[in-house]
């Protein structure tokens, strides 16, 4: 799956195909086939993996912290250094974009994003850390930025641009202007 990863973010969906990807393991195509039906198939479980791998490092990130805005920090971060350690991958988030057969994947992964993160500024509501508001439109805002900021400049930027994307995102949550 890491070389289809790595084939799928040089080449684009389309252009690599599933002779490519089993010669580039020494393989024959009835090994890839017993274990996907499709090149649709293996596509969208790279997807599926990556977004559990991401949560679950958001959650190591997170670990115990009982302060809310300290979950929220933590999870930004982790976030974002995921997607710049998984450049191949996070560049399969973009294609996939532009493929309406891979919605519903982005959509869940998308939805369990937001769900999380709002979950952690409600709970800062809740302990009147920050001002009231509705803590899902706060959430898709912070993977707003924090997702065109990766696009656009960290995978260049390196960790400067991840402390700059941290700390506008914590001033929005905390209705903040920036200094």
């Amino acid at each position: 799956m890491e070389l289809a990863a790595k084939r799928f973010a040089e080449n684009g969906y389309h252009p690599t195909s599933v002779a490519e990807i089993v010669e580039g393991l020494s393989v024959g195509k009835g090994v890839f086939y017993w274990y996907f039906s499709s090149k649709e198939e293996l596509f969208t479980e790279i997807l599926a993996g990556a977004y559990r791998d991401l949560r679950h490092r958001q959650g190591e990130a997170i670990g115990d912290a009982s302060d809310p805005l300290v979950r929220i920090e933590r999870g930004v971060r982790a976030s974002m250094e995921w997607s710049v350690e998984h450049r191949d991958v996070f560049r399969l988030f973009q294609l996939a974009a532009g493929e309406a057969r891979f919605a519903s994947i982005l959509r869940k992964g998308e939805k369990g994003a937001v769900s999380d993160a709002a979950r952690h500024i409600q709970s800062a509501m809740d302990a009147g850390l920050v001002p009231r508001g509705d803590p899902i439109l706060l959430a898709h805002a912070m993977l707003g930025v924090t997702t065109h900021l990766v696009q656009r400049h960290l995978l260049d930027g390196g960790k400067q641009v991840i402390d700059d994307a941290v700390a506008f995102c914590m001033r929005g949550v905390l209705g903040q202007p920036d200094a």
